[in-house]
């Protein structure tokens, strides 16, 4: 490899990018550095970063897989760009909803919860085994009237059928057990009612039958099916799956008919009696994945045993990392789906904080908003960690403190829309200083 081969690859090479509003821009973006990229909204920022360079980086990345794993992949288009040369494999931290439904927790999210089930798996008494036993998402752990998600749902028959109605007028008022949808039709096909008599004048036998089943196979023409009672059915399809993981219309749809409350008999807390048993210092897992950050952590720094505390200083350290972030008020049992767009996106760089992996390109959108202005240096001290991890770090920005901690800066500008789309500097944080290029914009 010659000289100028060895530097080249020490950078990401954009040539003409055009996405959006860029106007054929080209840029050189050092490797194994810290760069911002900073402009007015609109200037197209996000063009180049997310639109162009992180959008390539991630297809080329699912073109190493086979055609049948990339069909489970997200689809990214190849955007209008000459071409980039020597990207890492991107790991992209967006302001996206971290979601993930009922199950997924910000202990789960992050993996914290492993070192805490550890901890009480070795160290708890009475003994409930091991680590896994003490998960939620295990059924050796899972209290198995909840089966792991606290609470418990139920079908409103109140809500779900008008027993002053027929099958054929309407009784059941699920939308999707509409009169003549599909459905609807294995009650009518039955056999088993009178469709046009009103729900409330069946006898005994014809109510059970209606709403937990009966021992009959119901026609549909060419082929024939099992027939479920409406409980039944409505089980089978709806309460054994995760809400929070439905989309919006059909949550919407299922919250309508279906009552909940908490778990009658872990109360909340989704484990089984062995697991909720098993104690440190009076505290079961339940009650200290409950605790706010601040104080999980000072109930581990309370830990007699020289041998607990030992396996509590690995997580104590990413503990700390929340509370650095911003984040010391969340608690490792709050559910991901509750958290907001700023607390998702710094929740992702805990998680790969965590990691191993080096050589990465690391792609982050403005992890400073919503810190407060006392977090902002802590989030800078993370960002560092990721590039001395060995990795490209490049962030859109627009807090002058988190560009002032830039090994690079490049400002995209002049202006928004037709106006920008251009690289204005580029270069180091010093420089632009004495380019005046932010004067009136980001400094005082």
């Amino acid at each position: 490899m010659t000289q100028r081969q060895a530097i080249q690859r020490q950078s990401i090479e954009v040539y003409g990018a055009r996405e959006n509003n860029l106007r054929d821009v080209s840029l050189h973006i050092p490797k194994g550095q810290i760069t911002v990229f900073t402009g007015v909204s609109g200037s197209g920022k996000s063009s180049l970063v997310f639109d162009t360079i992180a959008a390539e980086a991630q297809r080329q990345l699912n073109e190493t897989f086979t055609a049948f794993v990339q069909g489970f992949l997200p689809h990214y288009g190849q955007p209008d760009v000459d071409r980039i040369e020597n990207l890492n494999a991107p790991i992209i931290i967006d302001q996206k909803r971290v979601g993930g439904g009922s199950r997924s927790t910000a202990g789960t999210y992050t993996d914290i919860a492993a070192p805490l089930r550890l901890l009480f798996s070795r160290f708890g008494q009475p003994s409930a085994g091991p680590a896994f036993a003490f998960s939620f998402n295990t059924p050796q752990g899972m209290c198995p009237e909840c089966e792991g998600i606290g609470k418990t749902v139920q079908l409103d028959m109140e809500r779900f059928l008008d027993r002053s109605l027929s099958l054929n007028g309407g009784a059941i008022l699920h939308p999707e057990f509409k009169v003549g949808k599909w459905m609807w039709k294995m009650y009518p096909l039955s056999g088993l009612f009178d469709n046009d008599k009103p729900v409330q004048e069946y006898s005994g036998e014809e109510l059970h039958a209606l709403l937990y089943g009966a021992d009959v196979k119901v026609s549909f023409g060419e082929f024939g099916s099992r027939y479920e009672g409406l409980i039944e059915r409505f089980t089978r399809m709806y309460l054994k799956k995760d809400a929070a993981a439905m989309s919006g219309r059909a949550r919407t749809i299922f919250e309508q008919f279906t009552t909940s409350q908490t778990c009658p008999v872990c109360h909340g807390a989704r484990l089984n009696g062995a697991a909720l048993n098993c104690r440190i210092d009076g505290q079961n897992i339940a009650d200290v994945s409950a605790l706010e950050i601040t104080d999980l952590i000072a109930f581990l720094d309370r830990l007699s045993d020289p041998a607990a505390a030992r396996v509590a200083g690995h997580l104590t350290e990413r503990l700390h990392h929340l509370v650095d972030i911003g984040l010391g008020y969340l608690s490792l049992s709050r559910e991901t789906a509750t958290l907001s767009g700023g607390e998702s996106q710094r929740l992702k760089m805990i998680r790969h904080l965590g990691n191993s992996l080096t050589d990465m390109l690391y792609i982050l959108d403005e992890p400073s908003v919503g810190l407060h202005a006392r977090d902002v240096a802590r989030l800078t001290g993370l960002l560092r960690k990721l590039r001395d991890k060995g990795n490209t770090v490049l962030v859109v920005e627009h807090d002058p403190d988190v560009i002032r901690e830039a090994d690079h800066v490049v400002d995209i500008g002049p202006g928004a829309g037709t106006h920008g789309g251009q690289v204005v500097f580029e270069g180091r944080y010093a420089e632009l200083q004495k380019a005046d290029i932010l004067t009136g914009k980001f400094l005082s």
